[in-house]
């Protein structure tokens, strides 16, 4: 095997002049991933170093097998959401049996996506709809605010459903700790500030528009630094009781993985498939968004491989499960990316400070983690697909609605299974009811119309209708129930045309359907013709008793049939 079959082809045809663009992204992305690894790992109910560990392999991973050139791989919120949803009722957050699952929760991830990936299965993309994606990412912002509200406020409180929570806040408000909710605060509306108005308030002052996105990028890291320095400096940890992240272990992680028991097994594959998929949806929701400004593709394929990869490398370092991040990969396209090689960058540079550089944070509130984490969710409250979907098909956004209200009041997992439930509802809800019309020539041409919508002829004794939908067991009677109507109100039909040109599949239920409608308009001396079969439908029914006796009465186009 030669080395160029082994290496990823973005490797094969690298150029220096990418080089400067992709050092330059992966030193950003880095600045913007320390805050955020550790933040997601607070929210995954996992020490900080597990944060920081899947920040490291999955990246290499990911660049080996992945078909992105900017997605930005790591930790990010709704995986992090999801991995404490699904170990909380299993260990207690910060234990060692809750860090070993969430290691299991990424290796079982891993392995599902990446022979999805081998199975060729990366069509499984495109089973969740954008409505329903969009619902549930919402949900799960608002479920990750109102969870590090305790943070901000100091407040310790007993977990529980999103009620419950706000509740407990509300009753623990007047015993909140004051140093630490000024902190939070005071993080929370920086980085608001930041992300609204901070680039433009610095171009106001003569400073580059590179220059102050930049400072934009990097406020996460400021307030930690500025924040860290506060507390250590004034002794707010012991003083004032402002909780820390305190001390995490230095020196990269060993790699190991942990000893799998068949009892983790039965508890954590469908969490492990919810992740997987949901990770998977939006990590080619984005890589395929950026790909698109650049001219480029991704391959759904390749996408199972990389992220199933990276899940599996965050397992064998000790993480949890990782997917690409939208904002990170935005900043990584942004800040000059050219290849995955950002991606090792950023890995290299997490390396170093894993090794060496711990001990910086000992001090960081973890108001500010939280603080961090809301800024960073608030940005995935999609309100614009709500409007849209509302304006243009109220079942798309009754689905939309209905997914992000499961997950609020339910949970994460019973919310994504809900939105799955309706997306398949309202597939099968609008193929029982398919679009049917009787049309009409339009005067001149050999093209037919609705006659509801166009000024046409009609064939006197000829009924026309057009069915824009395949044909099966949910709608056959709907079919048969249409062309007895128009029947019942046109005595004078003689002919009954069946224009099939939407039919793509006719399944046994709409093909009995059909032998006994002809014989019932038979009876009532009424001929049943089809136009415009395709051919895989046509070849199939040839060889049925109603293909024998259609055989000469199926017509090439509709046109071909009003002639006769």
């Amino acid at each position: 095997m030669t080395l160029n079959k082994i290496l990823p082809q973005w490797l094969q045809r690298y150029q220096s002049s990418w080089l400067s663009g992709d050092l330059i992204a992966g030193a950003i992305v880095t600045v913007m991933l320390i805050p955020q690894s550790l933040a997601y790992a607070m929210l995954a109910g996992l020490p900080p170093q597990a944060g920081l560990y899947a920040s490291i392999l999955p990246l290499f991973a990911y660049a080996l097998f992945g078909s992105s050139m900017t997605l930005a791989v790591g930790p990010v919120a709704v995986a992090s959401l999801m991995t404490a949803t699904a170990l909380a009722p299993l260990a207690v957050a910060g234990s060692a049996d809750y860090a070993t699952m969430a290691v299991v929760l990424a290796l079982l991830s891993g392995a599902m996506l990446f022979t999805f990936g081998l199975l060729r299965l990366g069509f499984v993309a495109y089973f969740l709809s954008h409505p329903v994606i969009s619902g549930f990412i919402s949900g799960s912002a608002v479920l990750i605010t109102i969870g590090q509200l305790k943070y901000i406020f100091g407040i310790k409180i007993a977990a529980g459903n999103v009620i419950m929570t706000i509740s407990a806040i509300i009753k623990g408000l007047p015993a909140l700790n004051s140093s630490t909710t000024l902190i939070g605060l005071s993080a929370l509306a920086f980085l608001f500030f930041a992300r609204s108005s901070l680039a433009a308030s610095l171009k106001k002052f003569g400073i580059n528009a590179r220059a102050a996105d930049l400072a934009t990028k990097l406020a996460p890291m400021m307030v930690v630094i500025i924040s860290t320095a506060v507390v250590a400096i004034m002794g707010l940890d012991q003083s004032a009781a402002v909780s820390v992240v305190g001390n995490i272990p230095a020196g990269l992680p060993s790699l190991s993985l942990p000893e799998m028991q068949w009892q983790h097994v039965q508890q954590l594959w469908m969490p492990a498939l919810l992740i997987s998929l949901v990770g998977f949806v939006e990590s080619v929701s984005v890589a395929q968004s950026l790909a698109l400004k650049r001219s480029q593709r991704i391959t759904p394929n390749k996408e199972l491989l990389g992220i199933g990869a990276a899940n599996l490398a965050s397992a064998l370092s000790g993480g949890y499960p990782v997917t690409g991040g939208f904002a990170r990969s935005v900043v990584n396209f942004a800040a000059g990316a050219n290849t995955p090689a950002a991606g090792i960058v950023s890995a290299i540079l997490m390396s170093v400070v894993i090794a060496a550089l711990t001990g910086w944070f000992y001090y960081l509130p973890h108001a500010v983690l939280a603080a961090t984490i809301i800024v960073a969710v608030v940005g995935l409250i999609d309100l614009k697909t709500l409007k849209e979907s509302w304006h243009y098909d109220r079942a798309d956004a009754i689905s939309l609605l209905m997914t992000f209200a499961g997950v609020v009041l339910f949970g994460v997992e019973e919310g994504i299974v809900l939105g799955v439930v309706l997306s398949l509802a309202v597939v099968v809800w609008r193929s029982s009811h398919p679009h049917m019309a009787v049309v009409g020539r339009v005067p001149g041409t050999e093209h037919f119309r609705n006659v509801d919508r166009f000024a046409v002829d009609l064939q006197p004794g000829l009924i026309a209708l057009r069915v824009d939908e395949s044909l099966y067991f949910a709608n056959a009677q709907v079919l048969e129930d249409k062309v007895e109507s128009l029947v019942a109100a046109d005595p004078s039909a003689r002919r009954f045309l069946l224009i099939m040109s939407a039919v793509n599949q006719l399944d046994t239920t709409a093909l009995s359907m059909l032998d006994e409608l002809e014989k019932n308009l038979a009876e009532k001396g009424i001929m049943l013709q089809f136009a415009e079969i395709k051919g895989p439908v046509l070849d199939r029914l040839r060889d049925t008793d109603l293909g024998e006796r259609m055989k000469d009465r199926i017509f090439l186009s509709t046109h071909q049939a009003f002639l006769k």
